[in-house]
């Protein structure tokens, strides 16, 4: 039996609920310094203090200019041995993994220093001792889940840079600690519970995702390696094969000359740079010659496209497409505004074309059933296609029920203006900011470009931004700022490319455009190539092209397992955590 093809997107949308609770998780990978230096310089600081308290405080030994260059040495000779054992010999993950394993020691030792005045009791070496096995234990964590280190090797080397460590700083008469029973018995606690938090939190997945830890290791490779091999392949064990429809409308002169298309995929840009079809309006954009629009359509993660081979082999058969209609006319942009909900449309004859936006409150993506529900009104009405456009430029959260309402409302009025709606010859311009050089963290590698309509009395101006989404107001700003100048920005839309997560340290995951580039920058931007789309218009004609591409998309399952697998493994981390301080407290009212 051979694979069902879904002959919709409708089989495969991913549950919201299990994108918001990723994306609200993301917020952990800030905790991680931006720079090794900062790792490095912060662990050698924090060993310098844990050195100048044990000696201070728990030793009275003040030959701290002879310990302290050995403790230091041992720490940046262990840093560079740990790195040997990473699998692909990452000096920075080593540093990191030192700093916050030192500063766990360092909050034993003060603890220690804490309990001992709060209930009055002679400070004793079994803190820089039960220091070292919590510092061992945490990084059994840490190298089975960031450093792709095997669990029985972990339980090896976990001991190398903690207890190195303490054997330069504690005398050698005092080594002794390391073997009383309380010790041993509280040490041996420690590392138990890191070996079983590691084991469990690996198995959260199951069945969908086979290891938890793999799938980390494989999101930090394509991040911080930008080599995305490893994570492609995770995602494809669940990967769907679909047909996925491409639509365009093409615009040209007679001679074919002034080539310039408006392209709307079933496709979502996603998930995440470099892996799969994150950077696809930019690809599709190259392919058509610079001269193009991607538009978001209503899609959401499950219409990823999971690996740069299915991207080429999309690529290839968006350039078979064929003509559906051809045409020489188009109406009047129409606006149709319903509380927070704004529906911008065209007519191109029998096609329209809808622009969707709640901005400037914003709305995470537009939910399927709208799109459904606008073909269906617009079929109604005698219309062959209807091109419905999630404009993606505002901030938001999921859209609300009334919202959504409000939404079919506009577009139902904008869908029974156009029928009746005046059509011209159309006029149009076309411009980009290709040629000027223009280089922003918020903005991918289509940049930006504006379409001009031209008509008897008036002129109109559509902006597309090769950009995931817009802070909110930056629409608002930049319309007021054409209009004064005398430019009618009808509405404005990005790509929700997702180029612009690399390298990214915010809690979104992304540069939203206008977060980096100051919205006045912007708006003169683009109020320059509105004036350029201007000097372009030419009198010319459209086509409406067709595509269908047998690809594969990620679908909603490997969302729904990675939610749960978070889900358990916070669970499980905060159970252990409770459990070890607990321990931990313990061991301070019983020490004696």
């Amino acid at each position: 039996m051979g694979t069902r093809i879904p002959s919709s997107p409708v089989d495969i949308m991913s549950d919201s609920n299990d994108i918001e609770n990723i994306h609200k998780r993301y917020s952990f990978t800030l905790i991680n310094p931006a720079s090794f230096y900062v790792s490095l310089f912060a662990s050698i600081g924090i060993a310098s203090i844990i050195s100048a308290l044990a000696l201070n405080n728990y030793i009275q030994n003040y030959e701290i200019f002879y310990h302290l260059p050995a403790v230091i040495t041992v720490l940046l000779a262990t840093q560079y041995f740990d790195s040997r054992f990473t699998r692909h010999k990452e000096y920075s993950k080593s540093l990191h993994m030192s700093f916050f394993g030192s500063v766990l020691w360092l909050i034993t030792v003060v603890a220690g220093i804490l309990g001992a005045m709060i209930i009055s009791k002679e400070l004793s070496l079994f803190y820089i001792a039960i220091g070292m096995f919590i510092f061992s234990s945490f990084r059994i964590g840490i190298m089975t889940t960031s450093l792709g280190i095997s669990l029985k090797k972990s339980c090896v080397l976990c001991f190398v840079q903690p207890l190195a460590m303490f054997l330069v700083l504690i005398p050698i008469d005092m080594w002794s600690v390391l073997y009383n029973v309380e010790t041993l018995a509280f040490g041996t606690v420690f590392l138990t519970v890191a070996v079983f938090w590691s084991y469990f939190t690996d198995r959260t997945g199951l069945p969908g995702i086979k290891s938890t830890h793999k799938l980390l290791q494989a999101y930090l490779q394509s991040v911080s390696r930008s080599d995305p091999s490893e994570m492609e392949s995770i995602i494809l064990e669940t990967a769907k094969p679909i047909q996925i429809s491409t639509s365009q409308i093409r615009f040209h002169t007679d001679d074919n000359k002034n080539d310039f298309r408006m392209i709307l995929p079933d496709l979502h840009p996603g998930p995440f740079h470099p892996v799969g079809g994150s950077d696809i309006p930019n690809q599709i954009y190259k392919t058509m010659n610079s001269s193009a629009m991607v538009l978001h359509s209503v899609s959401d993660h499950s219409l990823n496209l999971p690996s740069q081979h299915d991207v080429k082999t999309y690529l290839d058969g968006l350039l078979q497409s064929y003509v559906s209609t051809k045409g020489l006319t188009c109406t009047e942009p129409v606006t149709a505004q319903i509380n927070k909900a704004r529906v911008v449309g065209i007519r191109f004859d029998t096609t329209a074309v809808l622009f969707l936006s709640l901005s400037p409150h914003g709305m995470e993506d537009v939910p399927l059933f709208i799109k459904t529900e606008i073909e269906q009104i617009a079929k109604n009405r005698n219309f062959q296609n209807v091109f419905v456009v999630d404009t993606h430029n505002a901030m938001g959260g999921e859209i609300s029920r009334d919202d959504s309402q409000d939404m079919l409302t506009a577009a139902k009025s904008v869908l029974d203006i156009l029928i009746t709606k005046t059509s011209y010859p159309l006029r149009y311009g076309y411009a980009n900011s290709k040629s000027m050089n223009i280089q922003t963290d918020d903005l991918a590698g289509g940049g930006i470009g504006i379409l001009c309509l031209a008509f008897a009395q008036k002129k109109y101006f559509l902006c597309w931004a090769d950009a995931n989404n817009i802070e909110n107001g930056i629409r608002e700003k930049i319309v007021a700022h054409l209009q004064n100048n005398g430019y009618d920005l009808v509405e404005m839309f990005t790509s929700d490319t997702h180029f612009t997560t690399m390298g990214v340290r915010n809690r979104n995951g992304y540069y939203q455009l206008g977060i980096i580039t100051k919205p006045e920058r912007l708006a003169n931007w683009c109020l320059s190539i509105a004036r350029e789309a201007e000097k372009n218009i030419v009198t010319g004609k459209f086509e409406i092209l067709e595509n269908q591409s047998n690809v594969r998309v990620m679908g909603s399952g490997i969302f729904e397992h990675l939610s749960r697998a978070l889900d358990t493994s916070l669970r499980i981390t905060k159970g252990f955590m409770i459990g070890c301080a607990g321990i931990f407290l313990l061991s301070i009212f019983l020490w004696f």
